[in-house]
């Protein structure tokens, strides 16, 4: 054990990159500011230590896409310290590794089993590949208007009814922080000879918190890709793709290859580093008091009344297997605002910004940064907001999470001859590209889904109370592409 901590201690792209400082080698190759002198104003608002290490793949800094010596190095801590087979530092976001699980398992025509509510990644994953998404109904909590998890016997079924289905992809957790029984569904996938993936975009603090819910690789996961960034501490668009014991590497690696950028970033591998570095250390301490300040959080909200901050008392054991407790995720139409509404407030009138606000929710992400003025002076906002701008909700409208019936794949739809019609004029079409909030990015359509008069209505709904509606042709969603039949 004192060995491992000894070796965790270890940060070699880091070190590398402060070997590489010293030295004062004269830049004749690419980013062609040339440690900032050619953007005094990019050095001005980043900082000379920023910009002077903004460089390009050489010897002694190794190449991500074929490294051999410091990244190769930091890929194995990294597995070492998330309990992996092997581990690729990703700096194209959680976007990028998600797509390279779904691409590394599915070809043209292959089933991919997975719930409704994944991100939008792992549609434009199916549009790449040309992969069938074969849906698993979810159950939505009436009250709060969300999904919840995957039924293990829900999946079973759908397992049982498409047994040439290559791979099953699940979330853990999902964005409000709902937990399937990964454990049990991938032992019922493995059975079948079909792949896990997991997303674990929510989830980087699984591998290191005390009485968190199991994460991908512990329940036996062939693949789990993990955001570091947003609860890990590493810089925004760095992410980590995590493999099983079971599945090749090597091979892993060229399919990241396909889609990854050559010219990876020294900021974003050197801040994954030092960002597993801290982890492997401090991170059970760490999570452990960020569980303690959410769990914190919300007893003083759900005490403020008409706010519903929901957490573990929603595990039922199969629908909710599990709950993470870290997500702070609250209802907030108890009061008769939107989430939405509640989220404009909190930025406008508190400047307190906090990760996303839906239909009838918000979410605080909390996580190592925080600290409990800050956790204060949320509850005093939104104690604040009840009091100042609460009213009754007669406005209920639970159309989170309408499952619409797929016609087409994915990528048939997307590459379809397609035209531009009117919202009302959209009833019964097929839908030829995405529309959803962002965040969470999860799509109300999907390419290939038939276009219903409820979610016509959901659509209108979202955009009147003020989400981000993104992903379609026209940039304020008056009209949707569709396929022309």
């Amino acid at each position: 054990m004192e060995n491992e901590t000894l070796e965790q201690m270890r940060a070699p792209v880091y070190e590398a990159l402060e070997a590489f400082k010293k030295k004062r080698v004269v830049p004749f190759d690419v980013p062609g500011h040339k440690r900032g002198r050619g953007n005094p104003e990019l050095v001005q608002l980043l900082g000379e230590k920023c910009v002077g290490l903004d460089v390009n793949s050489m010897k002694p800094l190794d190449n991500l896409g074929h490294p051999i010596s410091v990244i190769r190095e930091a890929e194995e801590l990294t597995a070492k310290a998330f309990g992996a087979s092997h581990a690729f530092l990703m700096v194209n976001g959680t976007t990028s590794a998600v797509q390279s699980m779904v691409l590394a398992v599915c070809k043209a025509g292959d089933k991919i089993i997975l719930p409704r509510n994944v991100h939008k990644s792992v549609i434009n994953a199916l549009v790449l590949c040309g992969g069938i998404p074969v849906y698993v109904q979810a159950k939505v909590n009436s009250k709060i208007g969300i999904a919840l998890g995957v039924e293990v016997e829900e999946i079973k079924r759908v397992m049982n009814e498409n047994p040439d289905a290559v791979a099953v992809f699940i979330n853990n957790p999902t964005y409000y922080g709902i937990c399937s029984n990964v454990k049990e569904i991938t032992r019922l996938a493995h059975e079948r000879g079909m792949k896990v993936l997991v997303d674990e975009a929510h989830g980087t603090h699984l591998y290191f918190g005390d009485e968190l819910p199991v994460s991908g690789i512990a329940a036996g996961a062939d693949l789990a890709a993990i955001s570091m960034h947003k609860s890990g501490g590493s810089l925004t668009q760095s992410s980590i793709l995590l493999c099983g014991e079971n599945f090749d590497a090597e091979y892993m690696r060229q399919i990241i290859n396909l889609t990854q950028t050559t010219s990876a970033s020294y900021l974003l591998l050197s801040s994954l580093d030092i960002s597993r570095r801290n982890l492997a250390l401090r991170g059970r301490e760490s999570f452990n008091k960020v569980s303690r300040m959410a769990e914190y959080a919300r007893n003083e909200i759900n005490a403020i009344g008409g706010y519903y901050a929901y957490g573990r008392d929603l595990i039922d054991g199969d629908s909710v297997y599990d709950f993470d407790v870290t997500k702070l995720s609250v209802y907030t139409r108890g009061i008769g605002l939107t989430g939405i509404e509640v989220y404009d407030l909190l930025r406008d009138e508190y400047d307190i910004q906090i990760e996303f606000g839906d239909i009838g929710n918000i979410l605080a992400y909390i996580s190592i940064g925080d600290r409990m003025q800050e956790i204060e002076r949320l509850v005093g906002a939104l104690e604040d907001i009840k009091r100042v701008y609460g009213k009754e909700d007669k406005d209920q409208f639970c159309g989170d999470f309408i499952q619409p019936e797929v016609v087409l794949s994915p990528q048939k739809a997307f590459y379809s001859q397609k035209k531009q019609v009117s919202l009302e004029e959209a009833d019964g079409f097929i839908c030829g590209e995405l529309v959803m909030c962002y965040p969470p990015g999860i799509p109300i359509l999907t390419p290939g889904e038939r276009i219903t008069k409820e979610i016509i209505e959901y659509i209108c709904y979202a955009k009147e109370k003020g989400c981000s509606l993104q992903g379609t042709l026209d940039p304020e969603v008056e009209k949707l592409n569709v396929i022309i039949e």
